[in-house]
């Protein structure tokens, strides 16, 4: 059996008396695409740390490559792009791409060749002289991408890469994850956005610390145990308390004109009822990534049901 490139057993960090990692459990195949999902504070970006060697556990294993990410051999196999800003903003495109050249030891030659192709990959070739700091949010997290990229790293760390970014420069990042990808590059992603973890091959759904659920994004929504229904009719004040306040019923969220409602099976006949009254009804609709992780907080949270795990 091939060794996985990413694999945490029981992971946990603890800063002070708050434990931001309580147990995780992962393994990450070569070539895959994973993402971490989860809203702040889920722990997401101290797994990313950890992963990347940043930090230390405080309890459990982290493997990557086999070995300790602490290793300072294991780390030239490892690209990382933080979610803060880590380039030197006085700095241009192209002297910050030199730097990091530098910093991985690559030859003239070498640098030279990858250089020019990160260039025309992330299309940043024409602003090689402006400064970091002058950059839009977008242009920012691909020049970002390329430094992390310019020792062909095998494992590819992202914490929440388009945080900031504008929607035509988040659907460019997502495209060039393709490129690499291609090659048989690991990538492990961290996203609070349910469109990104479905970009996915396999997500785990983080909530304080915690795994909630891990598997590929359309497994996960179909082994759903909750219902979905369109929310018809009626005050949308109203509907709101009356969803608020029956029993079962996980998440609520507007939807266009209408309300988007998760239901556990058992409280389906018991809040038609309630909304007969007034004449409004629950039109079945099919359930989609962000229902799922809606309904998988809510429960944790609850205490009501084990953490799911699905295998793929």
């Amino acid at each position: 059996m091939t060794e996985p490139t990413i694999a945490t057993r029981d992971l946990r960090r603890r800063y002070g008396d708050a434990e931001a990692v309580a147990g995780i459990d992962l393994t990450v195949g070569s070539g895959e695409l994973f993402g971490l999902v989860g809203p702040d504070g889920a722990g997401k970006s101290t797994i990313v740390r950890l992963l990347a060697g940043l930090l230390g556990p405080t309890g459990g294993e982290v493997r990557v490559l086999g070995r300790d990410p602490r290793d300072r051999e294991l780390r030239r196999s490892i690209g990382l792009v933080p979610q803060e800003h880590a380039l030197y903003g006085d700095l241009s495109i192209d002297e910050n791409l030199t730097f990091f050249g530098r910093l991985f030891g690559l030859d003239r030659a070498t640098f030279r060749e990858r250089r020019e192709r990160l260039l025309a990959i992330t299309r940043l070739a024409p602003f090689t002289d402006r400064r970091a700091s002058a950059l839009s949010g977008g242009m920012y997290k691909k020049l970002a991408l390329a430094c992390a990229l310019l020792h062909q790293p095998r494992v590819l760390l992202l914490d929440e890469p388009t945080n900031g970014v504008d929607p035509v420069s988040r659907r460019q990042l997502w495209s060039l994850l393709g490129h690499f990808l291609d090659g048989g590059m690991t990538v492990l992603v961290t996203t609070p956005y349910m469109d990104e973890a479905s970009r996915c091959d396999r997500v785990a759904l983080v909530h304080q610390g915690r795994l909630l659920s891990l598997g590929t994004p359309a497994s996960l929504v179909d082994e759903m145990p909750e219902r979905t229904f369109l929310v018809v009719g009626a005050d949308r004040d109203w509907l709101h308390e009356v969803l608020e306040s029956t029993a079962g019923v996980v998440a609520a969220s507007p939807a266009g004109a209408t309300l988007r409602a998760v239901v556990r099976p058992e409280a389906v006949e018991g809040l038609a009822g309630r909304l007969a009254v007034r004449g409004a009804r629950l039109e079945p609709t099919a359930p989609d990534f962000e229902d799922l992780f809606l309904a998988a907080v809510a429960a944790a949270e609850a205490e009501l049901v084990e953490p799911r795990r699905v295998s793929a």
